[in-house]
């Protein structure tokens, strides 16, 4: 029996993992999934465990689609961690100077060349070595459309010849990870004899956050899983970059000019999206942990969905926050908030790293897990 035979199979709990995007900054995510990884290890009294071997359904986009792609490929957090350290320069090698002035700043061809070596220059997304359900988000900038893709094997476009599960999984990712001014898109033939597609980064829809997507993806009948809901059914768990919202006190109404809403409004529209994802989990799930979204609503642990109906998962969101008072809050006063704040600040991973292990070490407990540590493959 196939890794994916086993997973549709009916199982008492399911648990999804979402991996936001974020740049360089996906170090943070590895460092807190590293106290995930350890804390199930130490439960399973097992020191091989990978994270593969506990999640049935892994999500990413962008940064987090490198990192759930290598999850699913049964890495060892220690493994995706050294890619990290050791590719993270190269892939964001600047572009020739005509290019990085008017198209992008950086190469593909680097980060093209890492993720054929780590995940296999021949590995398709229906690759019997993927050993979770897998769904990388992208944006289809051809078709103007959002396009996450699956390699369930009950999807409508995973079925027969030429399906999405025969598209090379390492292009899905790049896809994935093409930032607009950062990165080229990604030109992928997705329907034999036509002309190709061009793909940009999942962050520029309304999903950098795929946490929400990923639980209507497991539960809604189209996409024929069905998963059963309940808070004793199904844990999900969704892991941040890191937040750090650009307020300005002093800003003013002369100021806000073509170029100054040019930069700013795509990444303010990138964040509202980011914390409505959240908000939807905080509201249709029993939130577990979470930061508080708001002074308003605080972080909803103990609010009822609305019309008084049963929450469908368990829920914890994980995420730093980058400003200088959350760096204070984890005792690295040290840091410059700017220095963790940006998605290429690949002069600082070790800031970066220092950051995601003093978050998880303060904030995360294997006691959000109870109920479903107990089910172990």
């Amino acid at each position: 029996m196939s890794h994916l035979d086993a997973l549709l199979a009916p199982k008492p709990q399911r648990r999804l993992l979402a991996l936001d995007g974020g740049g360089i900054r996906g170090l943070i995510t590895i460092e807190i999934l590293a106290a995930i990884e350890a804390a199930l290890r130490k439960n399973a009294g097992n020191e091989k465990l990978v994270l593969a071997d506990w999640f049935d359904y892994v999500a990413g986009t962008s940064t987090g689609a490198i990192i759930a792609c290598c999850i699913s490929l049964g890495m060892s957090i220690d493994q995706i961690r050294t890619f990290y350290r050791q590719q993270g320069a190269l892939m964001f090698q600047k572009a020739q100077i005509p290019r990085r002035f008017w198209w992008y700043k950086y190469r593909s061809d680097q980060l093209a060349a890492a993720l054929k070596n780590v995940i296999g220059a021949n590995e398709t997304l229906g690759s019997d070595r993927v050993r979770t359900l897998l769904l990388l988000v992208m944006r289809n900038a051809t078709t103007d459309s959002h396009w996450p893709l699956s390699n369930n094997p009950g999807a409508i476009f995973n079925q027969g010849e030429g399906s999405n599960l025969s598209l090379p999984l390492w292009q899905l990712v790049r896809a994935s990870t093409a930032a607009p001014v950062f990165f080229p898109p990604e030109k992928i033939a997705v329907v034999a004899g036509a002309p190709p597609f061009l793909f940009v980064d999942g962050g520029v829809t309304a999903f950098n956050n795929p946490a929400f997507l990923l639980f209507i993806m497991a539960t809604i009948e189209p996409y024929k899983l069905q998963w059963p809901t309940g808070t004793d059914k199904m844990l999900l768990v969704s892991v941040g970059t890191g937040a750090n919202a650009d307020a300005n006190a002093h800003l003013l109404p002369g100021a806000m000019n073509l170029i100054y809403n040019a930069t700013k409004i795509p990444a303010a529209l990138m964040y509202a999206a980011l914390v409505q994802q959240d908000t939807l989990c905080r509201i249709y799930g029993q939130c577990r942990f979470g930061a508080p979204l708001d002074l308003e609503i605080g972080d909803l642990r103990k609010t009822a969905s609305p019309g008084g109906v049963p929450k469908a998962f368990a829920y914890c969101r994980y995420e730093p926050e980058l400003s200088a008072e959350g760096l204070s809050d984890l005792g690295l006063d040290d840091v410059p908030a700017r220095n963790v704040q940006q998605m290429d600040s690949v002069a600082h991973m070790g800031d970066l790293s220092r950051l995601g292990k003093a978050y998880a070490a303060k904030y995360f407990l294997p006691a959000h897990f109870e109920g479903f540590l107990g089910f172990l493959d």
